[in-house]
């Protein structure tokens, strides 16, 4: 099979006229052809258009040549590799990671992203501790990945090691069949399995095949100098900035951290509880124009969806309204559901409008939720603490690093509104988020997300 892929390709290399410098030909033609998969980790279309942390990248360089973005999605791995070939497309921005075999045919720019490539298991089906472990059980890779040169290496020390190929599938495909019994086991990059153990927490690592497995950009050989130069450049740029640890934060931030149990009682919660309430989430949100699944992530957090909670401090309602915010809001009673859901509705959109105008999203949904949580004067005293520290007070990124430094006296004695226990609102915007990815994920997998639904914050791989 091998063989005859490489007869084809060489086939359309050799067909291939000489050719002006393909940089030439984008700046000429004003267009930049990118290839990339439909995947969360790549490129997807959401409400409000294409999004994904390779979407994001390619979208600045092709802005920075002052040029046309034109992307191609695929379905397959083994489809990016003819379109590169033919010159459809001038290049692969597709979480590509540079194996041996790719290198026959392609040229890869600097490394932008390491990623680790785990053998994944079902909890309950017994773990493999070692290669031995797998020999007499089934495997199931996508075709044409960098899993595959993995698995052959493995091969060659263990003879007996055997797995299927399948080319009509993606990553999460094969960790929900894993999760769902269908197959024993499978191969995915952390990026992959970071998300997708949210939806199924069964899911588990059961060795690591391989430690950084270096990402990159794909060009054809022989052809593409000129783009990779200035690509390299771009990427090398974009790491010094911050742009590159800003984007893997957008997408990946909230995937770090993992709760088994609080994942499991979640989507159980979603069944049984959520039902009660979510018309009324979806009717504030529609009010106060947010996205209803923001607000359930919020009364999740809050109250795991309990319409008489009562926090130690007094706050209480789905929503865990203070008394003094609900006065300012004209609630009487906290522990209606209705009035506490409209509430936080309303009370999270004015955090949303108090945040500077220079802040964009998905950055500016993270700060208004955790000025929901510590109040908005302590982000003003972050963003303060982050301007003096060199950084960017309109990222969350950088405000997020500034915030439990209020609960340190050098930092809190000099600013306006002093202490607070700054990491907390940390803590409570990363559930949200992880919450949050999970509705968005569960209403799609039951077609019972909302036909327009209020525009949400932006989310979120080695091939």
């Amino acid at each position: 099979m091998r063989l005859l892929l490489i007869i084809s390709l060489a086939g359309l290399i050799g067909t291939c006229s000489p050719a002006a410098p393909i940089l030439d030909q984008v700046l000429e033609t004003g267009e930049l052809r990118v290839v990339t998969r439909n995947s969360p980790t790549s490129y997807t279309i959401s409400p409000d258009g294409p999004t994904g942390p390779e979407y994001d990248l390619v979208r600045a360089f092709a802005e920075e040549l002052g040029v046309t973005l034109v992307i191609k999605t695929v379905e397959s791995v083994s489809e990016i590799l003819p379109l590169l070939l033919s010159g459809q497309a001038h290049m692969a921005a597709a979480g590509l990671s540079i194996t041996d075999t790719r290198r026959e045919f392609l040229n890869f720019g600097h490394p932008y992203e390491s990623v680790d490539v785990h053998l994944i298991y079902k909890l309950g089906t017994g773990r493999p501790r070692s290669i031995d472990d797998i020999l007499d059980r089934s495997i199931e890779i996508v075709a044409s990945s960098s899993h595959v040169e993995i698995l052959q290496k493995i091969q060659q020390d263990y003879p007996d090691l055997t797995w299927t190929e399948n080319a009509d599938v993606e990553f999460a495909d094969l960790l929900a069949k894993v999760a769902m019994g269908e197959v024993e086991l499978t191969v995915a990059d952390s990026p992959d399995f970071n998300i997708q153990r949210h939806f199924y927490p069964d899911l588990r690592i059961a060795l690591d095949l391989n430690i950084e497995d270096q990402i990159a950009w794909a060009f054809p050989r022989r052809t593409a100098d000129s783009l990779l130069a200035r690509a390299d450049e771009f990427v090398l740029s974009a790491g010094d900035s911050g742009m590159l640890t800003r984007v893997h934060d957008r997408y990946y931030g909230h995937t770090k951290k993992y709760d088994y149990v609080g994942t499991r009682n979640f989507i159980r919660h979603y069944e049984s509880r959520l039902p009660r309430y979510r018309a009324m989430f979806e009717e504030a949100g529609a009010e106060w124009d947010v996205d209803w699944r923001l607000l359930a992530a919020i009364g999740y957090q809050e109250s795991h969806w309990r319409a008489q909670a009562v926090s130690p401090t007094g706050v209480r309602g789905i929503m865990m309204l203070t008394e003094a915010t609900a006065d300012y809001l004209g609630i009487d009673n906290r522990e209606d559901p209705w009035a506490s859901i409209l509430g936080g509705a309303q009370y999270f959109a004015r955090q949303t409008e108090r945040v500077a105008d220079t802040v964009a999203e998905p950055d500016r949904t993270w700060m208004a939720l955790a000025a929901y949580n510590v109040g908005f004067n302590h982000i003003k005293d972050a963003r303060m603490i982050a301007e003096s520290q060199g950084g960017d007070p309109d990222t969350w990124i950088d405000i997020r690093t500034a915030l439990p430094l209020l609960a340190q006296r050098k930092w809190y004695t000099q600013v306006p509104y002093g202490y607070a226990r700054g990491w907390e609102p940390v803590l409570y915007v990363n559930n949200i988020r992880a919450y949050y990815n999970i509705l968005q994920w569960l209403t799609d997998q039951d077609g019972t997300a909302s036909e327009e639904p209020p525009k949400p914050p932006e989310g979120g791989e080695a091939t």
